[in-house]
């Protein structure tokens, strides 16, 4: 396993919905990054037994944190605890890069 990689290598676009990749999968952690071009959406969901954060690399975003609705910009962390409802939106005219990470169940 490569232990060392530079996410802005790892970028990327969907059209029909954002672009995630993994970057590290061990037992105990998922490491990902997700790219939200302007407009796309990750719904609402949850995770009932994985704590979750998302870090804004770049761009804006809109997160729904529970019944709140949190705009996040970059070097921001966002922690979303397993079972709260959890989302972004990108509602702004540029790239959203989200480094992801979340916790394998138990």
């Amino acid at each position: 396993m490569d232990l060392v990689k530079h996410v802005t290598d790892f970028v990327g676009v969907r059209e029909e919905k954002f672009y995630k990749t993994t970057l590290f999968r061990t037992d105990g952690l998922m490491l990902g990054l997700n790219c939200l071009e302007p407009g796309q959406v990750q719904k609402p969901h949850d995770h009932a037994d994985q704590d979750k954060f998302y870090y804004v690399v770049e761009g804006e975003g809109v997160f729904w944190l529970g019944e709140e609705r949190v705009t996040a910009v970059a070097q921001q962390l966002i922690f979303a605890p397993a079972g709260l409802l959890h989302g972004v939106e990108n509602q702004s005219d540029s790239r959203l890069t989200l480094l992801v990470g979340i916790a394998p169940a138990p």
